[in-house]
């Protein structure tokens, strides 16, 4: 069997499902290949799981389009997939890498697992390109692991048929809840004070749809809540773009209590949206992590393939309107009720035993 992965949330996601394989040698000889289509970030992750790759195609360069990405990604995976023959190839979300992990096992003949299967917005372009990424994986899938029941009448409604759609829960959750449960002390200060403040706001964006001028909005929304609220202390990961920086440190580098730090490795990111007091993000993958830890989400985008969350009230889509993430963060952070509200929903997006259903399933499918 073959797994493939190739950006930190892929690597997060696939992680619990690639240990809970592991376990089982007798049944399961697997491989694990990464394209490499973030480097650092994924480097981290697989370290915190303690992952080493058999296969690693270091596709990664600078300012790399996607059709490079798809290329580089596809002749790697196919060459792989014809020498180790699996009998079945594994990836997960919407990353340019799981759809060309699907596309060479369409081209080879093998079956293909999709994890996180049936999430959609419909609108094509947004996510861009993460939303045609999952439609045209699900194409080519055999085996659908949907995280939701709503993700599954998805599907159905795409014409994929009953039995091969396994609602599993999302496998984030296993990753997350146990780094959770760890003890953990940050190492840089001001991002422990911060973390202790009780007051916290953490914040990741990066989307591409969110490039250029909604990111300077973004900003600016951050400047009015530090000016506000002088209580409240922001720290911001940074992503790796080079696109997303350019605007990020102009905009906020120097603003007092505005914390500007490199993406986290996994488990202090884990912790640091534990200590939160809330969440702004464009990330689909905060938007499952947080409200697992009881933190609410302002979703920093006009649409969301996780609706699950904004449905059960645990988030809610803000937009990039500097005003409305102003108003909307500032109810929470003054409103306890509000908040209440939106913390002590119960989480949606499954209990922490996704990758222990998988397996299951995959062994009662394919080794039976």
């Amino acid at each position: 069997m073959l797994a493939v992965c190739g950006t930190r949330p892929d690597a997060v996601k696939m992680a619990p499902v690639v240990i809970e394989l592991k376990r089982h040698p007798e049944e399961c000889d697997l491989v694990l290949a990464v394209t490499g289509q973030h480097r650092e970030m994924l480097q981290q992750v697989m370290d915190a799981f303690r992952l080493q790759p058999d296969y690693d195609l270091d596709i990664m360069s600078a300012r790399q389009t996607l059709a490079q990405i798809t290329v580089r990604a596809l002749e790697g995976l196919d060459d792989i997939i014809k020498k180790i023959e699996p009998d079945l190839v594994l990836a997960q979300g919407d990353t340019t890498t799981t759809f060309v992990a699907s596309l060479a096992a369409f081209y080879n003949k093998i079956p293909f697992g999709h994890v996180e299967a049936g999430l959609r917005t419909d609108n094509k372009y947004d996510p861009f390109p993460e939303e045609m990424n999952r439609r045209l994986t699900g194409v080519m899938t055999d085996l659908h692991f949907a995280p939701t029941e709503m993700s599954k009448r998805n599907l159905l409604r795409e014409g994929v048929r009953e039995e091969d759609i396994f609602v599993t829960g999302n496998t984030v959750i296993d990753a997350l809840l146990g780094i959770a449960a760890q003890e953990h002390k940050f190492d840089d200060p001001q991002i422990e004070d911060a973390a202790r403040s009780g007051r916290m706001i953490l914040m990741t964006a990066h989307r591409r749809e969110n490039w250029g001028e909604p990111m300077r909005n973004i900003c600016t929304a951050v400047k009015k809540i530090v000016s506000r609220n002088p209580d409240v202390k922001v720290v911001f990961s940074v992503h790796k773009n080079p696109i997303v920086r350019d605007v990020v440190f102009p905009g906020l580098q120097g603003i007092d209590r505005v914390i500007l730090i490199e993406p986290p490795e996994y488990v202090p990111f884990v912790h640091l949206i534990k200590e939160a007091y809330l969440v702004l993000t464009d990330s689909g993958g905060v938007q499952e992590e947080a409200p697992s830890l009881g933190k609410p989400v302002l979703v920093l985008r006009k649409t969301t393939e996780r609706p699950e969350g904004v449905e059960a009230g645990s988030a809610k889509l803000v937009g990039t309107d500097p005003d409305v993430i102003v108003s909307e963060a500032e109810k929470l952070l003054h409103d306890k009720a509000a908040y209440d509200a939106m913390a002590q929903v119960k989480s949606p997006y499954g209990d922490g035993r996704a990758a222990e259903r998988t397996w299951e399933i995959i062994r009662s499918r394919l080794m039976n």
